[in-house]
């Protein structure tokens, strides 16, 4: 309650503050506001990621639990589809990040230039192999091997070998995934122009009639050959180890085959329009923290890009040898391969 003696009056305490505060105020007019993010950071990703099942709902949890932010994914199909959304909104996209970006898509997710460069905390102990950029443009977060996965109690003798998949016993026995808009579809399409050279269209044409179906992305596709209507199917090598972890079987296997696989490095970045920079920084910085990355192998079924320990049901995920050559197809080779399965 103010007294009658300090009406009126003025301290030297209280002149001091009326200066600063007629100084400062002028200059507050001018200063550059602080852009409020709230706690959100919005990520575009990949159906499966997103799913119910895949690493999203552990993801968002842990990051809000260390940094009290909220992660909102959202699916928008598969890798290729992924990264043609977000070509075709380019700066009006609401995203922060954008995460599922392979190998064979990075450099035209680069040369889109819609992302912006940034080096996480724990970046430089990535091993040197899974870099994605120069300017970590693109971090990546987990890789794998693609295979060609068989269920063992329908198929008397699997493919030893990607020439083994043209055999008449294999006629309609095949799913794989469209590499126009499937990382894993599109994968196997390098695999294959590695393996053959120039003869890759000529392997294509012998292939065709093994193949049932050409799905728009995994999910949809391992969907089809989990419900039994082919007893192959295009995927990783760590599938198996799925059906171990929560299935208690190991029916399902991973054909591993002399020539080479091709692995796939997945990786996220963020997008120069980013609605929550400073969020999305927050959240590449977790991406590589222990707490994501012990999600990944129980979860996405890849191995996590930081050493740590993998469950025991990773016996059954071999580690295949790599093949030589193998490099992200060219839209001319796309364009050519829709024309051989048309």
């Amino acid at each position: 309650m103010r007294t009658q003696g300090f009406r009126g009056r003025r301290t030297p305490l209280a002149f001091f503050t009326f200066i600063v505060f007629s100084v400062l105020l002028p200059l507050a007019a001018f200063a550059a506001p602080v852009k409020d993010e709230g706690a959100e950071v919005v990520v575009w990703a990949y159906d499966s990621f997103v799913s119910e099942w895949g690493p999203g709902p552990a993801v968002a949890e842990a990051f809000k639990a260390e940094t009290g932010l909220t992660v909102r994914f959202v699916a928008r199909g598969d890798g290729g589809a992924l990264l043609a959304k977000a070509m075709a909104e380019g700066r009006s996209s609401d995203a922060d990040i954008i995460l599922g970006i392979d190998g064979n898509l990075a450099a035209k997710a680069i040369g889109s230039d819609l992302f912006a460069a940034y080096r996480p905390a724990l970046y430089d102990k990535l091993p040197p192999s899974f870099a994605m950029d120069r300017e970590a443009r693109l971090v990546p977060f987990d890789y794998g091997f693609f295979s060609i996965i068989y269920d063992s109690e329908k198929l008397g003798v699997p493919p030893a070998s990607l020439e083994d998949l043209t055999r008449p016993e294999y006629a309609r026995k095949l799913i794989l995934m469209d590499p126009r808009t499937s990382t894993p579809g599109l994968g196997f399409l390098a695999w294959t122009i590695a393996a053959y050279g120039d003869g890759w269209k000529d392997y294509w044409k012998r292939l065709s009639p093994s193949i049932l179906t050409v799905a728009d992305g995994w999910d949809t596709g391992y969907g089809m050959f989990t419900s039994g209507e082919a007893p192959l199917v295009l995927s990783y090598t760590t599938s198996p180890a799925y059906h171990l972890e929560y299935e208690q079987t190991e029916r399902y296997r991973a054909a591993v085959f002399p020539q080479g696989h091709v692995a796939q490095i997945e990786g996220a970045g963020i997008l120069k329009s980013s609605p929550h920079p400073q969020n999305a920084r927050r959240f590449m910085d977790f991406m590589l923290s222990p707490a994501f990355q012990k999600i990944i192998p129980l979860t996405n079924w890849m191995y996590p890009v930081m050493d740590g320990e993998l469950p025991g049901s990773f016996r059954l995920a071999p580690k295949p040898t790599l093949i030589e050559g193998a490099v992200p197809p060219s839209d001319s080779q796309i364009d050519e391969w829709a024309r051989i399965l048309k």
